[in-house]
């Protein structure tokens, strides 16, 4: 019998009658840690104020270099932005003696925006306790539309994995936003711009940008604003958030933040991003595996074992994707590959076809996972859309069922990182 034939049998014995385990597939990802950072990342595309943090940059600015202090005004029924930022870890402290007060926060986001009204303003300062996240935030009014506006300050390790996600603008193939930039200042500071949306598949047109500022010294700053008075749930009241993307850089490295960055206590050193293993790049790979099927690539990235490709066959955009992950340990996964097929040689091999998670209207998601003998697991996976965040552009991927077992059991992946 034919490996073709062989697998086919194989398929049509297990089926496809069992629930995936989700928490299977999550906690694994975790073990690793490989796609920590690319939830962190997430987050923030997603659209909340995450922690934030720092100041005292060499820049040539001072109180009021936005334009003015922004007035005080009646209150405002729109509830401003929560502070919020990811938990700390466990026994990490998140307060300062408390040198900087509630009321300060709030005089001194006042100070640096531009001519308008603050209505609503909130303020955390440095004594907040555990779980509060020093900052300000409130409504703002220049005179075109109200717009939630939220400051957040923090501390992190500015060499660690995380931050560094969180300061690198995002795949455009993969996110759908408008605009971001990433520089090094001469201070050794790093500070992204992000123009993005509340909800990255634009279910409703409130936008979400943000600075991200992190120094040398581990201070982080991040400022985010809405088109709307509140993140969720409120109209859209301007076509932009107020401040452009220079006032957001600006508001992010205003020195009048510095007396609350001291006074909260150092990140606990992170570890960096790991490096790559030596041989382990997917993208060639996939590269390989689909130049067999003739169908054009219109983009393609992805770094050491993770990799996609977007596929046009004239019908529409379909992202294709591959993840491999090595060394899962005996018994590990047998909930989520429970009723697999076995494939001579002992590869288990699932096969799904489910909704699409990232929001995309009528998105579907296609999936072969494989797991080897020897531990490694491959997951091919594909789309009818150019990726799960924007809509489908098509009924079905544009590779089949069929294609994407062939893939994912490929004894190319046998060689892969050796």
């Amino acid at each position: 019998m034919s490996f073709e034939d062989e697998l086919g049998e194989a398929l049509r014995q297990a089926g496809h009658g069992f629930t995936p385990d989700r928490q299977a597939l999550v906690a694994g990802g975790e073990q690793r840690g490989r796609r920590l950072v690319a939830r962190r990342r997430a987050a923030v595309i997603g659209g909340s104020v995450l922690g934030l943090a720092l100041v005292g940059t060499a820049g040539a600015y001072t109180g009021g270099l936005l334009g003015g202090s922004g007035g005080s005004g009646t209150a405002n029924v729109a509830a401003p932005p929560a502070l919020s930022s990811p938990p700390p870890a466990r026994g990490e402290p998140r307060s300062g003696t408390g040198a900087v007060s509630d009321d300060q926060m709030v005089a001194w986001l006042r100070q640096l925006l531009p001519e308008g009204q603050l209505t609503e303003a909130k303020g955390h300062g440095t004594g907040a306790g555990p779980g509060g996240i020093p900052g300000a935030s409130g409504v703002y009014d220049d005179g075109r539309g109200k717009a939630a506006i939220g400051v957040s300050l923090g501390r992190v390790d500015p060499k660690g994995a995380s931050t560094a996600e969180l300061l690198t603008c995002p795949d455009k193939n993969k996110f759908d936003y408008d605009g971001c930039t990433s520089e090094t200042l001469a201070d050794g500071s790093k500070i992204m711009v992000y123009q993005g949306y509340e909800y990255p598949d634009r279910r409703v047109p409130t936008k979400s940008w943000h600075a991200t500022l992190v120094t040398a010294q581990g201070y982080q700053v991040e400022v985010q604003e809405w088109n709307a008075a509140a993140e969720k749930d409120e109209p859209v009241s301007r076509p932009d958030p107020p401040l452009d993307p220079a006032q957001l850089k600006a508001l992010a490295l205003a020195p009048l933040w510095r007396p609350a960055l001291e006074d909260l206590p150092p990140a606990r050193p992170e570890s960096p991003r790991p490096a790559p293993r030596p041989g382990a790049s997917a993208a060639p790979v996939l590269d390989g595996l689909l130049a067999g099927y003739g169908i054009p690539v219109v983009a393609k990235g992805g770094e050491g074992d993770s990799a996609y490709a977007v596929l046009d066959d004239g019908k529409g955009k379909s992202m294709v994707t591959v993840e491999v992950q090595s060394d899962w340990q005996p018994g590990f996964l047998d909930s989520l590959f429970a009723g697999a097929a076995v494939l001579p040689g002992g590869t288990k091999v699932v096969a799904r076809q489910t909704p699409g998670e990232k929001g995309g209207r009528d998105v579907v998601w296609w999936n072969v996972d494989t797991l080897r003998s020897d531990g490694t697991r491959v997951i091919v996976s594909a789309f009818n859309s150019k990726n799960q965040e924007t809509d489908a552009t098509r009924e079905d991927p544009a590779l089949t069922m069929a294609q994407l077992t062939e893939m994912a059991t490929s004894d190319k992946w046998a060689r892969y990182g050796k």
